[in-house]
């Protein structure tokens, strides 16, 4: 059985569950990280040496790091629908990826999720906030352009590239920051909320994380 260490509040885990629903895996779920603790044991450094989650092992594969195991999964499970078997068609799928953990996901979750709502308020960094929920705007003002003539991020179908970007939707829409109009997005946010794997796996409360650095 598939077997997935992570707790539900990681925005990396979320990723992954949220496929995991998609795909209707049936799997093991162990809370791991945070208040779980468990990531320094041997036996999970044995499988990470990063000693971070999500971490899954799958018929005796281990894969850690997210967008790895969200390839994993897709080319083991999808059948070439969240990952295309074709090498030109896969690779838009990953351009949408790779900007994600390198753009996106360093200015929202690292700049602004982590800056703004998970540092305590005394010792937040106002001037770097700003620049970086300014930075947010203009990735989701691209991406409202890019969803001006479809419903997903490659067309009218869910693919990997939807899962790392729209992950974070949720948490944007509902932190006290400043947001430009973006009626596209929000709309792909709307049709997201149809898919009983988003609600269940990426609509996870956070409050659990404020002004908490050490968790």
């Amino acid at each position: 059985m598939l077997t997935i260490w992570g707790r539900k509040s990681s925005f990396n885990l979320q990723k992954v569950m949220w496929l995991v629903g998609e795909l209707q895996l049936v799997h093991r779920h162990i809370e791991a990280g945070g208040q779980f603790g468990g990531l320094d044991t041997p036996a999970f450094r044995a499988m990470n040496p990063h000693g971070k989650v999500p971490v899954i092992e799958d018929d005796g594969v281990v894969v850690w790091e997210s967008h790895a195991i969200l390839r994993y999964l897709a080319a083991r499970y999808g059948g070439g629908s969240f990952w295309h078997d074709d090498p030109a068609e896969r690779s838009l799928s990953d351009r949408w990826m790779d900007w994600s953990q390198t753009t996106l996901q360093p200015d929202f979750l690292s700049g602004v999720f982590w800056g703004f709502y998970r540092t305590p308020e005394a010792q937040r960094d106002l001037a770097t906030i700003k620049h970086k929920v300014d930075l947010c705007a203009r990735h989701f003002a691209l991406l409202d352009r890019h969803l001006a003539d479809r419903a997903f991020m490659l067309g009218d179908a869910l693919t990997l590239a939807d899962i790392p970007i729209a992950t974070s939707l949720y948490r944007y829409f509902n932190l006290d920051i400043d947001r430009p109009s973006v009626p596209n997005v929000e709309a792909w946010y709307r049709r997201l909320h149809d898919r009983s794997a988003y609600r269940r796996h990426v609509m996870v409360p956070f409050r659990e994380l404020y002004g908490r650095l050490d968790y």
